[in-house]
C-alpha cells in the first residue's frame, strides 16, 4: 500500500452549485451536473480572464477557493483533464478547413498545460506543475501524479485540481462518460489536519457509470466518510488511527472564506 497522506482542504465548482453547503447537500442526494456553464472568475485580472477558456475558469475557480492566498505561489500542482479545452480546438479546426486565419493567442490556450500555466501566471507560482490525461483513469492517475509529487518533496503541498466540460457533438458521442461542467480541487499533504487516505491498486469498482464523474464521486466519498472507494483498479482506503471510542479520525475542512460563488 502506498504511502497515506491527508486532504487539508477541498473546494469544486458546477453550474448551480457555489457553495460548500451546496456540494454537501449533493453529496447526500447526488445527481448528474448540469453540462453547460462555467463562473466568471473576476479574481483573475481582466487580461487574464478574457484569454480563459470555460474549462480554464471553472479549473482556476476551484484551484483559488482551495487556497488561503498565502499558499498560492508555494504548491506544486498537478491538473487533471480527460478532454481539456477540445472544444476550443474543434472550432480551429474548422476555422482552418475554411480556410479563414485563426487566433494564436486562442491557440495557445488550447494546449493542455493551459490551466495549469494560467494559475502560475496569476499566482506567481514557479513551481514543479504537471498537466496529464489518461481516458478513463484521468481522476486516478491525477491522484498518482500528485502523489509523486509529495514523494519527491514531501514537506511541500501539492494541489490537485481535476476538471472537465461537456463535449462538443462532434466527440460526444464517441465517448461513453456522463456530461457535466465541473472542477475539484484537493490540497493534499504528508502532515496536517484533515482525513488521511492510503491509495492501492487492486480495486474493482465501476469507472464513468454513474450519472456524475468520478471525481465527483470521490467528493460524494470523501464526504460520506465511508471506509473504501474504488474507481476501476485503483482504490482510497480511510485511515483511521487509534483514538478512543466514538471519535472520529479527523474532519476535512472545505475552503473557507471567499465561496466559489463569489467568484462568479
Amino acid at each position: 500500500m502506498r504511502p497515506s497522506v491527508r486532504v487539508l482542504r477541498w473546494a469544486a465548482w458546477a453550474p448551480g452549485l457555489d457553495s460548500q453547503d451546496d456540494w454537501r447537500g449533493w453529496a447526500r442526494t447526488p445527481a448528474a451536473v448540469p453540462a453547460e456553464g462555467h463562473p466568471e472568475a473576476r479574481f483573475l485580472p481582466a487580461l487574464l480572464r478574457r484569454r480563459c477558456t470555460p474549462l480554464t475558469r471553472i479549473a482556476l475557480t476551484a484551484a483559488f477557493d482551495c487556497l488561503e492566498e498565502a499558499e498560492r505561489d508555494g504548491v506544486r500542482t498537478v491538473f487533471a483533464s480527460r478532454h481539456g479545452s477540445l472544444n476550443e480546438s474543434v472550432e480551429l479546426l474548422d476555422l482552418i478547413v475554411r480556410g479563414e486565419r485563426i487566433s494564436p493567442a486562442k491557440f495557445s490556450h488550447t494546449v493542455h498545460n493551459a490551466q495549469a500555466g494560467l494559475f502560475c501566471i496569476a499566482t506567481g507560482n514557479r513551481q514543479a506543475s504537471s498537466s496529464l490525461a489518461a481516458c478513463a483513469d484521468t481522476f486516478a492517475c491525477g491522484y498518482l501524479e500528485a502523489l509523486a509529487h509529495l514523494e519527491r518533496e514531501p514537506g511541500r503541498p501539492v494541489l490537485y485540481v481535476m476538471g472537465d466540460v461537456a463535449l462538443s457533438p462532434t466527440f460526444a458521442p464517441l465517448v461513453t462518460e456522463p456530461p457535466g461542467a465541473y472542477a475539484l480541487a484537493l490540497l493534499l499533504a504528508r502532515e496536517g489536519t484533515g482525513p488521511e487516505l492510503a491509495f492501492d491498486l487492486p480495486g474493482d469498482g465501476p469507472v464513468g457509470t454513474r450519472p456524475w464523474p468520478d471525481a465527483l464521486e470521490f467528493l460524494r466519498w470523501l464526504l460520506a466518510e465511508e471506509a473504501a472507494l474504488a474507481l476501476g483498479r485503483f482504490r482510497w482506503i480511510r485511515v483511521r488511527p487509534p483514538s478512543p471510542a466514538g471519535s472520529s479520525g479527523g474532519s476535512i475542512r472545505a475552503a473557507g472564506g471567499r465561496g466559489p460563488g463569489a467568484c462568479g
